[in-house]
């Protein structure tokens, strides 16, 4: 039987690459009152070698396992403490060798209300504490039950989220510690294995923890070049079986390293090039993914005709 491992979840992958002048849900900026970014970001990842529960092995019937996404996002400032971020990716999956068909289509949609409500300053450093609440949905009724070429997990997500940003002249440290929700996902069969057999075709997907941390150095929201350090898990789930094929309610973790870097485009007045590189150095049922991303986001400003002038 074909041996098969997830791909880092998709849902989760949105949230990792804070380097846009947009001002993502995991950095310590906020985007000004009255501006709006957007942009488009594409994305490609692969693995071959994966662990089975805490096994590491490849797996000769599927060669390389990848995917691509282009993603269109969009930030903005209700208020400078108030920014509202939403997202939705497209993505393609496919395997190198074997007979599996990847998948490809739009994922989900994803919406983040993001607030700075503490902020301090303690000689020269600069401390920012800021909160998020956010969720996804799927925007289709894509076949989830199909790891690891499924292009998501097809279920809904609520998720709380809090950080803390410190900036000593150009350097700072950005912490953050997530709690993430996810509802029952339904699959077409009436029933499935555990560890033991269910008679049911709704599957019960645990829930998530998630922490990440940020070292860098930036110049305002202009220029960032930051390492990357983060962790997830869900809290509960079960391991694959040897040589069986993944399932939505794995008991997944990943730890993750990278770098992101954010530099202005000369003489465009608000446009952005991005780019991110992550690898996964540590799993549980996850392959060992590397990642790359980059994009290209606009900020414009709203100003009345009287702030114009």
């Amino acid at each position: 039987m074909k041996t098969q491992h997830p791909r880092y979840i998709l849902l989760i992958l949105f949230a990792s690459f804070g380097i846009a002048k947009a001002q993502t849900d995991l950095d310590g900026l906020m985007m000004s009152k009255k501006n709006l970014c957007g942009g488009f970001l594409y994305g490609h990842s692969q693995w071959k070698n994966y662990w089975e529960g805490t096994f590491y092995r490849d797996n000769a019937n599927l060669g390389t396992v990848s995917s691509q996404s282009v993603t269109a996002m969009a930030n903005y400032g209700i208020t400078n403490k108030w920014n509202i971020l939403a997202m939705a990716p497209w993505v393609k999956t496919q395997a190198s060798a074997g007979t599996l068909i990847g998948q490809q289509g739009i994922q989900d949609l994803s919406l983040v209300l993001k607030n700075e409500f503490w902020g301090h300053q303690f000689g020269n450093v600069n401390v920012t504490t800021l909160g998020l609440v956010g969720g996804s949905i799927p925007l289709r009724n894509y076949v989830a039950d199909f790891l690891p070429l499924a292009i998501g997990m097809r279920s809904k997500t609520v998720f709380g989220r809090l950080m803390a940003d410190a900036q000593i002249g150009h350097w700072y440290a950005t912490a953050s510690g997530t709690y993430m929700a996810r509802s029952m996902v339904t699959i077409d069969r009436n029933s499935y294995y555990t560890t033991e057999l269910i008679q049911s075709n709704q599957v019960s997907m645990p829930n998530v923890w998630m922490y990440n941390l940020r070292l860098g150095w930036r110049m305002g929201a202009d220029v960032v070049a930051e390492m990357v350090f983060d962790r997830m898990n869900t809290l509960g789930g079960f391991d694959m079986r040897k040589n069986d094929m993944p399932f939505l309610s794995n008991n997944m973790e990943a730890t993750r390293i990278g770098v992101n870097f954010k530099v202005p485009v000369p003489k465009t007045n608000g446009m952005s090039i991005m780019a991110s590189a992550m690898q996964t150095i540590a799993g549980r049922n996850m392959g060992k993914s590397t990642a790359i991303m980059a994009g290209v986001v606009y900020q414009a400003a709203f100003l009345s005709k009287e702030a114009a002038k």
